[in-house]
């Protein structure tokens, strides 16, 4: 794997990724650390972000500080991608929400979009797009391809489990955006799987289906 990939090292990206993965964890328990996992996902891909000088007033005197130089645009790939956003608007109050969905054809394997909710201007904004599961790259890239045609230049994608595949896809098209992500796991689940009744695409050990997992729906 090549490109601008971020795998967290933090301890506690370690630990809570673990509790994701537990099949006894409950859709409450499950939501929530998706949500902590964001805020902590959210401060390490905001590293690099522009920012300019400030004066401000303390209670002694003026000094001066930073703040941000960037305005941001928060891409949740419905509808898994919902549940991360939550967690990023903890250190990015200031952030724009913008949506889209797409769902997946169980044949090709492929996002059909369904739902595109984008302002009319956006080419100035540092968008992130989150989606928990970068699995094929097939969501990612199509939302990757409509914000790139709207101009925008800075993109980042932000999820918890990527699949060594959709590692390659996304970067073979976009090699100029940067991942993060809590993990990077093994492979991704094939018609050899099949057998073992498990369909093909998933992210594998993985998680099993973070949309259904969040809400519930499994």
């Amino acid at each position: 794997m090549s490109g601008l990939l971020y795998v967290s090292n933090h301890p506690l990206v370690t630990h809570k990724i673990t509790q994701l993965r537990d099949v006894t964890t409950d859709f409450r328990r499950f939501r929530s650390i998706v949500d902590e996992l964001a805020m902590i996902l959210a401060y390490e891909a905001t590293a690099d972000m522009n920012t300019q000088p400030v004066s401000v007033q303390t209670p002694l005197t003026v000094t001066e500080g930073r703040t941000f130089a960037e305005k941001v645009g928060l891409v949740p790939i419905l509808r898994a991608g919902l549940g991360m956003v939550d967690g990023m608007l903890n250190l990015l109050p200031q952030a724009e929400v913008w949506h889209l969905g797409f769902y997946r054809d169980e044949e090709t394997l492929q996002p059909v979009i369904y739902y595109n909710k984008l302002p009319a201007d956006l080419s100035t904004h540092t968008c992130f797009v989150l989606d928990p599961m970068l699995a094929t790259g097939g969501s990612a890239i199509a939302a990757l391809d409509i914000l790139r045609s709207r101009g925008v230049e800075k993109i980042k994608f932000v999820g918890l489990l990527a699949a060594p595949e959709g590692v390659a896809a996304l970067h073979a098209k976009y090699p100029d955006v940067s991942i993060h992500v809590a993990a990077v796991d093994e492979r991704l689940t094939n018609a050899g799987d099949a057998s073992a009744g498990l369909p093909p695409g998933f992210i594998w050990p993985g998680l099993g289906d973070a949309g259904d997992r969040q809400f519930g729906t499994g």
